[in-house]
């Protein structure tokens, strides 16, 4: 192997890419899309978000968070909620119907899981994740920590 090949920060990316596009498969084998799965999820630890809020938070555009609502609504999923303290605002409830989705993707990343920690010692697999924690603990810091660009003319 190359040096390169030993650099964490580039295997990081690799791995993070090979998970997306692993999940993109499966997820297209259950006529959804990633971002999806992912609303989804984020849904089901954080009830009652805005779709302002997930655009935020997935890092995308609020229409792009829409569109992909409007299909997840269309499918029975979701539900837009009027916001009782500001009625320009929906809140995002997941219906039963996405229970056994929900269900699916727990099963498919405890597969996962299983499969990638296979010969690895539990020691060594808790530590990564420690790793990984704080490497995302501090790149969430310095986002928070960043003051965003002055406007023009400001």
């Amino acid at each position: 192997m190359q040096p390169f090949d030993y650099d964490l920060l580039s295997v990081l990316h690799d791995v993070a890419r090979l998970m997306r596009t692993r999940f993109d498969r499966y997820a297209r084998a259950y006529g959804m899309t990633r971002a999806q799965g992912l609303i989804l999820l984020r849904l089901k630890v954080q009830p009652g978000l805005s779709q302002n809020e997930l655009a935020a938070i997935c890092e995308v555009e609020p229409m792009t968070v829409a569109r992909l609502i409007d299909r997840l609504e269309a499918n029975g999923y979701v539900k837009r909620c009027d916001d009782p303290n500001d009625r320009r605002i929906h809140r995002l409830k997941l219906l039963p119907a996405a229970e056994p989705i929900l269900a699916e993707i727990a099963r498919y990343k405890n597969q996962i899981r299983d499969d990638l920690a296979q010969g690895l010692d539990p020691a060594d697999w808790a530590a990564a994740a420690k790793v990984l924690y704080h490497i995302k603990d501090k790149l969430t810091a310095d986002v928070a920590a960043e003051e965003p660009p002055a406007a023009v003319g400001e």
